[in-house]
């Protein structure tokens, strides 16, 4: 990787981004204390380094199942699965861990025929996989992704829990928001570039500037749509990304994964179902900073009765959004 210099000011930029993807450049550089001039450059210099903005469906809200899977192949088939695995529009990240053997992939489920044509049978018949076993998502602790890694930015977020997750995600659930064929097409478009402007979201969508503002803004309040910022957290001096798996006592569940979801270091934190019943996703500057965080930030939790750990080694796919 090109070795790069990220200043405060950068740092500021993808932190507030970070709250608002769609934060205009004008009120960015009214917080930074900077022209807007200055934000639009450093924008499209971290772009240049892989930042992207990405819209994202909030799947609870619109009535679809999140499940994250590990499988478990021959080392000799873990990248063709991989990458068979990519090329389905109803997966959104996958990672290699665990010398090769192990994937971990994030699918959503619009129905459960779909769900149970994949792990039921594409899956059993794939030639050299060993084992899956899925987890449903049931609680979200962190950010709106569907994607399982959200943004890897690990720098300050104590306001974010407040700002980036939906009403879906913090509440207890409401019914299914109906999208016509305009939010679709929206949510398209937003999944390619989530700070396009109105005049290109209205061009992808064949609506007016007024008729998209609307849509924009009822997914927005429905708590059915939300930004992430993707960006290699590698530029900011963190070299490992790990997978936690956590067995909580039942009553300390939410207690525990709220916690989690303050620390700067996860990036992704979820009740799940199966033996460990919370993951996260963390991101850390090397094995002494995660070893410092497992023995001091976690370990000293009450509640904990185990933890794996599990370091990606590659990334196959991320922050694609599924298909709405």
């Amino acid at each position: 990787m090109v070795s790069v210099t990220l200043d405060a000011l950068d740092r500021g930029l993808l932190q507030v981004l970070q709250l608002d993807g769609r934060a205009a450049f004008s009120g960015i550089a009214r917080q930074l204390g900077v022209s807007e001039r200055t934000v639009a450059r450093r924008y499209r210099r971290l772009c240049t380094l892989g930042l992207r903005i990405v819209g994202q469906p909030v799947p609870l809200r619109l009535g679809m199942t999140r499940w994250l899977l590990r499988i478990h192949c021959t080392p000799d088939a873990a990248g063709t699965i991989a990458e068979a695995l990519a090329r389905r529009p109803d997966t959104s990240w996958i990672s290699l861990a665990s010398g090769g053997t192990e994937l971990y992939c994030a699918v959503t489920a619009r129905t459960p025929h779909d769900r149970d044509a994949l792990l039921l049978d594409k899956l059993p018949r794939t030639p050299r996989l060993v084992s899956v076993s899925a987890h449903c998502l049931l609680r979200l602790f962190t950010g709106i992704t569907s994607t399982w890694y959200a943004s890897g930015l690990p720098f300050g977020r104590a306001q974010e829990t407040d700002v980036l997750l939906p009403a879906a995600e913090l509440h207890e659930p409401v019914g299914p928001l109906t999208l016509d064929a305009t939010d679709r097409a929206l949510l398209a478009a937003l999944a390619k570039d989530g700070r396009a402007g109105l005049p290109e979201l209205a061009a992808a969508t064949s609506r007016s500037t007024s008729s998209v503002q609307r849509h924009l803004d009822r997914l927005r309040a429905d708590g059915a749509l939300g930004f992430s910022v993707d960006f290699d957290p590698q530029h900011l001096g963190y070299q490992m990304m790990t997978h936690l798996w956590l067995r909580v006592a039942p009553g300390e569940l939410s207690t525990i994964g709220t916690t989690l979801a303050a620390h700067p270091e996860i990036a992704f934190a979820a009740a799940t179902t199966g033996p460990h019943n919370l993951v996260a996703s963390g991101v850390f500057r090397g094995s002494d900073d995660l070893y410092h965080y497992l023995d001091h930030r976690v370990g000293s939790l009450p509640g904990i009765q185990a933890i794996e750990t599990a370091p990606i080694l590659r990334e196959v796919k991320r922050l694609t959004p599924a298909v709405a």
